[in-house]
């Protein structure tokens, strides 16, 4: 069959197709970086590096990190659905400010489904997740007598997001990480007071190693109470 043709008598050349694959890989970039950017404000903000109410100029941080404003715009948006930051329109976006209040209740949620996510972890850890969960440990062990406040506390939320994903539940994995977060917040106004955080740390190797044994029992039950006591030595030094 021959190619259509204009009123000219020219060849009409053939546009040429998009598939799915092309729109992926010109997609991905820009989630990797919305990601980064994501991470990076992330911790700032929970670490208090960005105090509560503090403004954020997206171009700096944009120029900071190395990318554009799209996907810098992209992760506030996805913090302000965590209520990480808060944006008033002709006015900028601000770190959220932190409501003490909001302990109770947060710890109440994360009491109930972490210890069903460190349940779930037990029961569906994959054989690649186990090597991760070994390294975990020595990592642990490694922190042995460390009064590193900020290495201890990245090495806590280390262990707990890796739970998280051993739970094999995306959507479970997604709420637990907003309320870690929020909790962060809470944690970082006190950690200089906190007087046993060391030991708080330390009791995640019963727990990861009850998930390596498959005690899914007890691995809810280690996490539930793991979560309990902090919030009542944080509750204590507010």
């Amino acid at each position: 069959m021959n190619a259509p043709s204009s009123s000219t008598g020219r060849r009409i050349a053939a546009r040429p197709q998009i598939g799915s694959s092309d729109i992926a890989l010109e997609r991905a970039p820009r989630e990797l970086l919305a990601d980064r950017a994501y991470e990076e404000l992330r911790d700032r903000i929970v670490t208090l590096r960005i105090p509560p109410g503090a403004p954020i100029d997206e171009d700096a941080i944009g120029q900071e990190l190395e990318m554009g404003r799209t996907p810098v715009r992209e992760a506030i948006k996805r913090l302000a659905l965590e209520n990480l930051v808060t944006v008033f329109p002709r006015r900028g976006t601000f770190a959220s400010e932190i409501n003490i209040t909001d302990l109770a209740h947060i710890s109440d949620v994360r009491g109930v489904l972490e210890g069903h996510a460190a349940h779930r972890a037990a029961q569906r850890i994959t054989d690649t997740q186990r090597v991760e969960l070994d390294e975990l440990l020595v990592e642990l062990g490694r922190g042995q007598g460390s009064d590193d406040v900020e290495a201890l506390m990245a090495l806590d939320a280390q262990v707990h997001r890796f739970i998280y994903r051993c739970a094999a539940n995306p959507y479970l994995e997604e709420t637990l990480g907003r309320y870690f977060n929020l909790s962060l917040r809470i944690w970082h106004l006190v950690i200089d007071r906190l007087p046993h955080l060391f030991a708080h740390v330390h009791e995640h190797d019963d727990l990861l190693r009850a998930i390596a044994a498959g005690d899914a029992a007890r691995a809810r039950v280690l996490l539930a109470d793991h979560i309990a006591r902090f919030e009542c030595e944080v509750r204590a030094v507010l």
